[in-house]
């Protein structure tokens, strides 16, 4: 009798554990915004370019959600790429998107990746990449006195030309022409205030070609830095920086995981990338407490935002925006800030 009620005891038990609900499991990630050593995440995938230019639709709102579910599940990409495109649709203009979950990196989004366009200023993290490079092979050092100066020449045929200070984002060190500063501090005013002066001097010093070189030794088969900035000769004759969107999504991938020359100067180039003051696309919209390393660039028609978005419970990914023939600048900045909100929501699950 006692041999029997135990056994009831036992499958009551068993059974009671089968239907309980499995406790929800969710990365916890770092505990602070610059990674600790991660795992490779699985292979990227080439994704595809989608349609050639985006249908003008109505604009998205939250009840984009309503017919996919509302929030996108993390698992529904497909949700995520529509009121992508629905936004972005509602701007004139061409845009490219590559977006990967790092903290899950089966989850990514690419549209358009593989399309060249004009890199403005987000080739400066290429620039810098290569600086930290060769002070790696020792190359230069980032304490290196640089004489400021405003005389460069042109790829084309050697002329000299001159950046205008009034064309800058960064005025400051126009002042100190004549004198000399750190090339360290050259590449953070390259960065963090997209300083075109201090540009140039750095790409004087570390040479454009050998910039394109390492994009080519880290993957970024499609990244081509050729000059600086305002040589307008090379400009008339085509001879541009350019990126895509893919290529972005390679590099920041390689810098959260401090595979960009070593760790130490990949945690050095992301804590400068956190100091961008232009946030105008991808942190515009998101919450105070999430950190975003992150390079901006824009010329006539053209504005990019590309980077790492670490959030407060430690997931992270990478997010790359670029566009090209906006008839409207600002309601095209606006458009792809809000298509970093979407992106953020998914990867938070609000």
């Amino acid at each position: 009798m006692n041999h029997a009620r135990t056994v009831k005891i036992v499958v009551l038990f068993s059974l009671l554990t089968v239907m309980a609900p499995a406790q929800a499991r969710f990365p916890t990630g770092e505990t602070t915004f610059i990674p600790e050593e991660a795992s490779r995440p699985a292979p990227i995938g080439s994704g595809h370019a989608g349609s050639d230019r985006f249908k003008r639709t109505a604009p998205v709102s939250d009840k984009v959600w309503a017919t996919a579910g509302k929030p996108p599940s993390h698992r529904d990409l497909s949700a995520l790429e529509t009121a992508i495109r629905r936004e972005l649709g509602t701007v004139a203009g061409d845009f490219a998107v590559a977006f990967r979950n790092l903290s899950q990196p089966e989850e990514a989004v690419f549209i358009r990746e593989r399309e060249s366009f004009h890199a403005a200023s987000t080739m400066k993290t290429p620039v810098m990449m290569e600086v930290y490079q060769q002070a790696a092979a020792r190359e230069v050092s980032l304490h290196d006195s640089v004489l400021v100066k405003n005389e460069f020449r042109s790829i084309v045929d050697g002329s000299p030309f001159h950046l205008n200070v009034s064309d800058d984002s960064e005025a400051q060190l126009y002042h100190l022409i004549g004198r000399k500063r750190t090339l360290g501090a050259l590449v953070y005013d390259m960065i963090t205030h997209s300083s075109n002066l201090a540009t140039n001097l750095v790409i004087e010093k570390v040479d454009a070609r050998r910039v394109t070189q390492t994009m080519r030794r880290l993957g970024a088969k499609d990244t081509r830095v050729l000059r600086g900035v305002e040589d307008n000769k090379a400009y008339e004759k085509g001879l541009n920086n350019t990126t895509t969107a893919y290529d972005l999504l390679l590099l920041y991938e390689k810098l959260a995981r401090r595979e960009v020359v070593h760790p130490r100067a990949s945690d050095e180039m992301i804590q400068i990338l956190l100091d961008q003051t232009d946030r105008s696309i991808i942190p515009a919209r998101l919450p105070a407490s999430v950190k975003v390393a992150h390079k901006t660039g824009n010329i006539t028609g053209v504005h990019h935002d590309s980077g790492i978005v670490y959030l407060p419970d430690g997931k992270k990914y990478v997010l790359v925006l670029l566009s090209k023939n906006l008839r409207d600048f600002d309601q095209g900045t606006e458009a792809l800030a809000r298509v970093s909100e979407l992106v953020y929501r998914f990867v938070a699950g609000e």
